[in-house]
């Protein structure tokens, strides 16, 4: 007599259930099994009366019940025990784990796993672990958790800005996977985007008293149209009579918040859960994104244009809709709108955050965080070096610290836009000197 018992491995069902698609998922997603159809739970076998409409609901099951697609792993066969007919489905590990329900989506009510002799909900976190583990660490082309998503506003900007935005578009733009499954990249441009910025107008210099505060939420496009449209308000123009004319300047060239407002949001990291903080205070505005520099990258090269997206799709889809030019001109473009002004954008990037500092231009008042505070070793070096000789030169810099042409360069721009030194002349024969 053949003794079966129920394991990790062995499944046992009396007759065909709709609940055995919770048990192919199972083993699709952990260590591959069998399920026994026309054996009790006891393990007393009771035969099945029709295999062959057996074998065609497991077929249609796993075809139609299943994503992504696991029939490739499903094999239903024949057997006959103790001379009892029954019907054998065999389930292979799955190569694009994790697998669910179609009608539950990938969630815990969606997502099963085998636990001893039970198929049991797998948890968020190992929901998570699955995905990663097949489709690697890019966050945007990874499925998303939530496959329930909505693309009102992202419709009306394709529209607007008349660029096709179908099923057709949604593959090719890396929306939507081989397998029919949305990506986080929609996630991103969808109405149910998990991810927020935070803008706060702080009084004066300091984060002490709050002017104004909002989140805004929703499809990225929408975010970047919100934000934009909140921070112009905030760019105020000021007027100077000279002679016969008026002549009208902004507080921030547009062009610069525009280009700092695109980079948080193109190359923040968004595998991590927290918000894209924008803080406007009288002087500056400060962008900080989730994320440091993507790996090969330094900050010396991103100010030469050098560019490696972290987010390559999504910069795509921002190219094909005409928001940005091309790939690595953000920052350069951002550094000349602010050319022949005395304070110049700061950039600072740490392991996991990048900021960006535009100075306001009509503000005649430097809060000491924009100066001294931001003093970095070779800023000292260079201090050290005015007070030994003034007025220095590029090459002066260059030698003192044993650095590059581009990394003076970069050096001498955060040195004035932080108001420790000043310009004397343009182009070639500029020189620096103390403030």
């Amino acid at each position: 007599m053949m003794q079966l018992v129920e394991n990790a491995t062995t499944e046992f069902k009396r007759q065909y259930t709709d609940d055995i698609k919770k048990c192919v998922v199972a083993f699709a997603n952990t260590a591959g099994g069998v399920i026994y159809i026309g054996i009790a739970d006891d393990g007393n076998i009771v035969g099945v009366a029709d295999q062959n409409d057996t074998i065609l609901r497991v077929t249609n099951m796993a075809r139609d019940a299943i994503r992504p697609d696991v029939t490739l792993f499903v094999t239903p066969s024949l057997e006959t025990i103790e001379g009892k007919d029954i019907v054998k489905v065999s389930v292979e590990k799955g190569t694009a784990s994790p697998y669910y329900l179609s009608g539950k989506g990938l969630r815990p009510e969606g997502v099963y796993v085998r636990q001893g002799a039970s198929s049991v909900p797998a948890s968020e976190t190992a929901i998570r672990n699955m995905i990663k583990a097949t489709d690697g660490d890019k966050y945007e082309s990874a499925r998303s958790l939530n496959q329930e998503l909505t693309f009102n506003a992202t419709e009306k900007e394709f529209a607007k800005r008349e660029v096709p935005f179908g099923s057709e578009q949604m593959r090719t733009l890396k929306l939507i996977n081989a397998d029919e499954i949305y990506t986080n990249l929609a996630l991103l441009l969808s109405d149910q985007c998990v991810h927020t910025i935070k803008l706060a107008v702080y009084e004066g210099g300091e984060k002490e008293v709050f002017r104004d505060r909002r989140e805004f939420e929703g499809s990225l496009l929408m975010q970047l149209g919100e934000v934009y449209e909140f921070l112009d308000r905030y760019n105020r123009v000021h007027a100077e009579v000279k002679g016969l004319s008026r002549i009208d300047t902004r507080d921030y060239p547009e062009e610069a918040l525009r280009e700092a407002l695109l980079n948080a949001l193109v190359h923040r990291e968004y595998s991590f859960s927290g918000s894209t903080l924008i803080s406007v205070f009288d002087d500056r505005i400060e962008f900080v994104s989730i994320g440091g520099l993507a790996p090969g990258i330094t900050l010396d090269d991103i100010m030469l244009g050098i560019s490696l997206s972290r987010n390559e799709n999504l910069a795509n889809i921002f190219y094909r809709l005409g928001l940005i030019e091309a790939y690595g001109t953000g920052i350069p473009k951002m550094m000349r709108s602010y050319s022949g002004y005395p304070m110049q954008p700061i950039i600072e990037t740490s392991d996991n955050a990048f900021k960006i500092t535009l100075p306001n231009q009509n503000n005649d008042v430097v809060s000491p965080i924009t100066r001294e505070s931001a003093l970095n070793e070779r800023e000292k070096v260079v201090v050290a070096l005015l007070n030994a000789k003034e007025p220095i030169v590029r090459t002066d810099v260059e030698e003192a610290l044993s650095v590059s042409q581009g990394t003076a360069t970069r050096i001498i721009r955060e040195m004035l836009a932080k108001g420790l030194i000043k310009a004397i002349g343009q182009g070639k024969n500029t020189q620096y000197s103390r403030i």
